[in-house]
């Protein structure tokens, strides 16, 4: 057979090989694809299909005509996005809590993880991780009441304290320049100790063997730390770190709006309070879309940008 016919053959078969393969091996693991299929419906439900509804921020939505038949404005809902006296503040607020949160909220569960990796005792291991656990499962409006009972002006626990202390009460919750300090606090306090799971999981993969080889040479605990368990755990450190690059312009309304009030709205109006104010309370359901998608536009952009970063200056990255 001429080598020309031979290599048209070849690519004929070696697709039909390979599709073979695919057929075989989801025929051998069909009871794991079925436990795929909850998650597959849960996208296509809830991430995928809101997606129709995009096309509000360019219509002049009318709920008599739906979706498909509001008249479509173009671009004029993100002309008056930028064109809001709003605009640059809540841009600037919502940077300014999400660069403290990758500032302090981003390293903390990292150094509680390998704290947690350090205490020998298993007992009082359990109990250090159930403590800082805990406060990730209370609910926001509990959560939130915690904070007014710990930090209110007058009759909070921290204010009686200083007052005994002969201090002036300190306005923690009123004043605008307290409030992304206030907000970053109780985010490290809710989430650190379960963002740690993560860290905690990559950090059991450690090979013990290096451990040992670094004893050998006399690397003490606090070495080993940093020349075994960091190293071995930063592919999982940048990809938390891409993904958090993903979320910068996205913060929870509900728990700002919770503890928002009128004396501090300066520092606490963000970009996901301001949708919500403009959607569901004035019903301007197309300006509301125009502010998520920018928000969610500028989170991809982010999250590309972080993903060819360290795909160029590491060996870990998500695509």
């Amino acid at each position: 057979m001429p080598a020309k016919a031979k290599a048209a053959s070849a690519s004929y078969i070696e697709p039909a090989r390979r599709s073979r393969s695919k057929r075989l091996r989801m025929r051998n693991n069909w009871d794991y694809l079925i436990f795929i299929i909850p998650v597959i419906l849960y996208f296509l439900i809830f991430c995928y299909g809101p997606m129709y509804g995009v096309q509000l921020a360019f219509k002049r939505f009318n709920p008599a005509l739906g979706i498909t038949a509001s008249p479509w404005i173009g671009a004029d809902n993100f002309e008056r996005l930028f064109g809001s006296f709003q605009f640059t503040r809540i841009l600037k607020n919502t940077l300014v809590i999400n660069l403290l949160k990758t500032c302090i909220s981003f390293p903390i569960p990292i150094i509680l993880a390998l704290m947690f990796n350090e205490i020998r005792r298993e007992r009082l291991k359990k109990t250090f991780q159930t403590i800082t656990y805990a406060p990730y499962f209370i609910s926001t409006v509990v959560f939130v009441g915690i904070i007014n009972l710990f930090l209110a002006g007058e009759n909070g626990y921290i204010n009686n304290i200083l007052e005994m202390l002969g201090i002036a009460p300190i306005p923690f919750l009123t004043s605008p320049s307290y409030f992304s300090g206030v907000y970053v606090g109780s985010d490290v306090w809710r989430n650190s100790g379960w963002n740690s799971i993560i860290f905690i999981a990559a950090l059991s993969g450690v090979d013990p063997q290096l451990h040992e080889s670094a004893q050998i040479d006399g690397a003490s605990r606090f070495k080993r730390i940093i020349h075994v368990n960091l190293p071995c755990i930063m592919p999982t450190i940048v990809i938390q770190f891409i993904l958090q690059m993903g979320k910068m312009m996205t913060l929870s309304y509900e728990r700002i709006l919770l503890m928002q009030n009128s004396l501090n709205i300066e520092a606490s109006e963000v970009i996901s309070t301001y949708a919500y104010k403009t959607g569901l309370i004035n019903m301007d359901y197309g300006f509301s879309t125009a502010v998520g998608l920018f928000n969610n536009v500028i989170n991809i952009v982010l999250l590309l940008a972080a993903n060819k970063i360290a795909k160029r200056y590491s060996s870990s990255s998500l695509f």
